[in-house]
């Protein structure tokens, strides 16, 4: 009997190491980029900027200026200080960061999943706690997997 593999994913976590390199840290948007492929939100080589730019605004809001933006603050913010982008492209970045598990939204506004303690308006606090309880509940399920192999080899 085979299993079906692709029913048993709940959910997935992208994580890339990366070297952090002077010219990465040259630019606003070559950080940006950084950080989307650190977090998996782009994949390598991909050259469409969209995804960077939503990620850029929510960073400015949620870390630079303190704030939880609504969707019309990041329509601004993006075609500021990157180029146009229309309703349905920025929606659907927003559902992706959504269900990749990094931003939350309630009442309009838009935020980074808060840390599960710290100042939510931390980065230092968010990026430590990025996906702790996932990678808790991950690494339990490991656990019991390989309980189980052994016990099967006995």
């Amino acid at each position: 009997m085979e299993l079906n593999e692709a029913s048993l994913i709940e959910s997935e976590i992208m994580l890339r190491k990366l070297r952090l390199t002077n010219e990465v840290l040259e630019t606003r948007r070559s950080i940006a980029r950084w950080l989307a492929l650190s977090l998996g939100i782009i994949n390598p080589g991909e050259s469409r900027l969209s995804a960077v730019a939503v990620l850029d605004a929510m960073i400015n809001f949620q870390f630079v200026k303190g704030t939880d933006p609504a969707y019309a603050d990041l329509e601004k913010y993006i075609n500021d200080n990157w180029e146009a982008m229309n309703e349905k492209t920025l929606r659907y970045h927003l559902l992706k960061l959504k269900n990749m598990g990094l931003i939350e939204n309630s009442k309009g506004k838009f935020y980074f999943k808060p840390p599960s303690f710290g100042d939510r308006f931390d980065a230092n606090a968010w990026a430590s706690k990025l996906f702790e309880e996932e990678h808790k509940q991950i690494a339990v399920k490991i656990s019991e997997a390989i309980r189980e192999l052994k016990n099967k080899q006995q």
